[in-house]
């Protein structure tokens, strides 16, 4: 018994299988980009990144030159390195005659043969360094109390029933529209009375009270963020109010108080216009000195880039440590789940 012929396929039809379909790209989700418009945008930030980075490599490399180098027109590219602008920056100098600066016999350290090359002396240090420090300890300790206030005001607005909560919220709000500086003339004439000019205690002070309104508004709304589920579990678990505060909020508000610390130390790091008005001596910042070292013949372009390279430092410093918690605190709130 043979097995029956298949039948054959019928007219005007083929047994070729089908081609495989392309496959089919999906649509782009609301708020994402394509391929070309995420490569412009990347050009552009680099571009603006560029451009932005700009004045800093320029005031980089002024510090090395040389006073002829840093004044030269057109401006000097290339030019030979030296530390005299730091060293300039960091001693006090006397020009002297020939036979005196030879009667002191060899230089004993390379920054004194750095000075006797331009025929001058050291004479004794700078005021910089005392000036920096003064911003060291003004500029972070503003930037302590503002946070640490605003934390525990943030924290209540957010928490309990405040009466009037809007109105304060609002009072503290407006004074940060208020330009400081148009409140300059009352606060020297206060700070004379309660003998507060010129002293770290002083500009402390009114630092954290222009940075508290920042610092309450920013850490009132990461506070917001935070379910009043998580205390309620740890009150219940035994937990008092304080305890709850101290080991369930504060750890997940790391993040924003980062972020606000940043922008309160930015703010009391930069001030010009009160440390020039309301210091002259013992509590003198770095800015209002910066500016008015002064060279042979005029500014020291060289010692005053020097000093403002050195300025720049402790907020990098303090921000590229702080880089993760800043990205985090910026972006808080952003996607609800």
């Amino acid at each position: 018994m043979t097995d029956a012929a298949a039948p054959a396929p019928a007219s005007g039809t083929t047994s070729a299988t089908p081609a495989k379909s392309a496959p089919r790209r999906l649509p782009l989700k609301p708020g994402e980009a394509s391929g070309g418009a995420r490569f412009f945008a990347g050009l552009l930030v680099i571009g603006y990144a560029l451009i932005a980075m700009i004045p800093l490599v320029w005031i980089f490399a002024t510090s090395f030159k040389s006073p002829p180098d840093s004044i030269a027109y057109p401006p000097e590219v290339i030019f030979e390195p030296t530390l005299e602008g730091y060293v300039n920056l960091f001693t006090s100098r006397t020009r002297q005659t020939a036979e005196y600066i030879e009667s002191l016999g060899p230089p004993q350290t390379w920054y004194e043969e750095l000075v006797r090359k331009r025929n001058m002396v050291i004479s004794g240090p700078s005021r910089f360094a005392d000036r920096y420090w003064n911003s060291v300890v003004i500029g972070f300790g503003s930037t302590f109390l503002a946070v640490f206030l605003g934390t525990l005001a943030a924290y209540a607005f957010s928490r309990f029933k405040v009466p009037l909560k809007d109105d304060l919220m609002f009072f503290i709000l407006s004074t940060r529209m208020m330009p400081p500086i148009a409140v300059a003339i009352p606060i020297y004439l206060m700070y004379r009375e309660l003998g507060l000019s010129d002293t770290a205690a002083g500009m402390i002070l009114l630092y954290t009270a222009v940075n508290l309104s920042l610092s309450v508004w920013l850490l009132k709304g990461f506070v917001d963020e935070i379910p009043r589920e998580y205390e309620e579990a740890a009150v219940v678990d035994g937990y008092t109010r304080l305890q709850a505060f101290r080991k369930v909020i504060l750890p997940q508000m790391r993040a924003g108080i980062a972020a606000t610390a940043i922008f309160c130390l930015i703010f009391a790091w930069n001030e010009y216009a009160f440390a020039l008005l309301l210091t002259s001596g013992e509590a003198q910042t770095a800015p209002p000195f910066i500016p008015i070292i002064i060279g042979e013949g005029g500014l020291d372009w060289p010692a005053v880039a020097a000093g403002t390279t050195l300025f720049l430092l402790p907020v990098v410093i303090f921000t590229v440590l702080l880089r993760n918690q800043l990205l985090r605190g910026i972006t808080f709130g952003a996607v609800r789940k």
